[in-house]
């Protein structure tokens, strides 16, 4: 708790067996007051570890039902637990825990409602191991949102956030894709209401164990975005209504 603040982190979760104790070992357990797990039908114990460590809030989904489905798992369930602030924390390691309480902070005073963490900002993505490829995408995207929807962003594409449950609740995160592309609605949700979205910088890590998408699906992604951001555009102009962001 933070400022009289709850604040829960969600962990997104498949495969994750690897890299799950490292991560979960570096949450400040003074500052978080809930963590919550959510395993997409991993085929390794990443649901089992998790109890064994003591999470207390793990849920097991069925059936594979996607990145951004599982992101709907979680902020449901952390909205129902009553957290102010969530954190959406990657339990493969590549993200550094240790940034929680400046992104909680950023959110519990009232500087930023949205706070991301950023790759770019720095420097450092390439020579801390992103394919150069991922780097020149990310790069273009974010050139391309930024145009068009007047933002200043560094980029749209980092798994590492924090949010005020007041933001989550205000957009329809619900209708988003069950896919990778869940992220970016998200952001698309929040800028189309108004809300400023703050950045901190954040080395990532890539090694074998994190999780990655491959080129195809990254090419998939990006067209994702394209359209979306376009959607969003038409639906400003009012040339066509999109129910993302109703």
């Amino acid at each position: 708790m933070l400022n009289g603040k709850r604040i829960a982190v969600v962990m997104p979760a498949y495969n994750a067996s690897k890299t799950l104790e490292q991560t979960y070992r570096e949450i400040p357990a003074d500052l978080v007051d809930e963590v919550i797990l959510v395993d997409d039908a991993s085929i390794d114990d990443t649901a089992a570890l998790a109890e064994s460590l003591g999470i207390v809030h793990v849920i097991r989904h069925d059936f594979n039902k996607g990145y951004g489905a599982n992101q709907k798992t979680c902020y449901t369930r952390a909205l129902e637990l009553g957290a102010d602030i969530i954190i959406m924390l990657h339990p493969d390691y590549q993200y550094n825990p240790k940034l929680i309480p400046v992104m909680a902070a950023l959110i519990a005073d009232d500087v930023y409602p949205v706070v991301m963490g950023s790759r770019i900002l720095g420097g450092d993505a390439v020579r801390n191991g992103m394919p150069v490829y991922k780097y020149v995408f990310n790069r273009c995207l974010t050139f391309f949102q930024n145009l068009l929807l007047g933002q200043k962003l560094s980029e749209y594409h980092s798994g590492y956030r924090a949010y005020s449950a007041n933001a989550l609740r205000s957009i329809h995160f619900m209708a988003n894709s069950d896919d990778f592309v869940f992220d970016n609605q998200v952001l698309l949700q929040l800028i189309e209401r108004r809300y400023t979205i703050g950045e901190i910088s954040c080395p990532a890590r890539y090694f074998p164990e994190a999780s990655s998408i491959n080129f195809s699906r990254s090419c998939r992604y990006g067209w994702e975005i394209l359209v979306n951001t376009c959607a969003l555009v038409l639906h400003r102009l009012g040339l066509k209504r999109s129910g993302l962001f109703r």
